[in-house]
């Protein structure tokens, strides 16, 4: 089971340097998020990087996140599509995309259709993520996504599941591994106290049962990519490497299938 590194983990430091990060330290891929940097909406670039570092590209995460509405446009079905060639243009096999937000209500109105025929369209795996329920200190919470934060529901047939955002939600992780079943085509790894903040935080220092999901996953032979995405945006460089093999640390602890 592959482990890649999320070039978000990385931030504010370049793509260059999470693809040398992810060499150094012997992750075995990355998963590009595609940002307002150039390097990561540039297929050309990114295979420069690949090739050079030995890395492959094995996923691509779609411009979806509300900070990123802005990039490649604001039609969101054309970031979808623009991160599907990228995709195919690197030789990925899975784009991350987050489900609709209530204000986007056209797309919201033809998004689970829209993702079922681009996977037939394209032969590219469209992995919907799970987020969470927007709430404040005070614990009021909104209904941001649409059709649903949660997809177990929902008639996607792929699915990232992230641990942090199952911390956030207040979701069981382990019930939903199994509720997914073979529609589990992507895991985000990282961890969370449970606070009303998306926290990302390196797997093992929260409260979500990361290591117990890795091993499940290792005892159904999980076809798909395990990707660390965990927060080192106030860290040193120094305090960022530890913080990055200590996640593919952990990662390689539970990933052994048992015997």
């Amino acid at each position: 089971m592959p482990v890649a590194l999320s070039t978000s983990s990385c931030y504010p430091e370049n793509a260059a340097s999470a693809f040398a990060l992810a060499e150094r330290l012997g992750y075995d891929g990355v998963e590009v998020m595609v940002w307002t940097e150039p390097v990561t909406q540039e297929g050309g670039a990114l295979r420069a990087l690949a090739e050079h570092s030995g890395i492959p590209v094995l996923s691509v995460h779609a411009p979806t996140l509300l900070i990123s509405q802005r990039i490649w446009g604001t039609n969101p079905w054309d970031k979808v599509d623009r991160s599907i060639e990228l995709a195919h243009e690197v030789g990925a096999e899975t784009v991350v995309v987050h489900p609709p937000f209530r204000w986007q209500k056209e797309y919201a109105a033809e998004f689970v259709e829209g993702v079922a025929l681009r996977e037939a369209d394209t032969g590219m795996r469209i992995a919907v993520e799970n987020m969470y329920p927007w709430r404040g200190p005070r614990q009021r919470e909104l209904e941001a996504y649409v059709p649903h934060w949660d997809p177990v529901l929902q008639p996607y047939d792929h699915i990232t599941l992230d641990l942090s955002h199952t911390a956030t939600a207040g979701s069981d992780a382990m019930a939903m591994v199994g509720a997914l079943g073979e529609r589990l085509a992507h895991l985000h790894l990282a961890d969370g106290l449970g606070s009303f903040k998306d926290e990302h935080l390196v797997p093992g220092r929260g409260g979500q049962p990361c290591g117990e999901v890795l091993e499940r996953l290792a005892a159904q032979a999980f076809p798909g990519v395990v990707v660390v995405e965990v927060n080192t945006r106030r860290v040193d460089d120094a305090q960022r490497e530890v913080d990055l093999a200590e996640s593919l640390a952990f990662a390689r602890l539970h990933l052994v299938r048992p015997a």
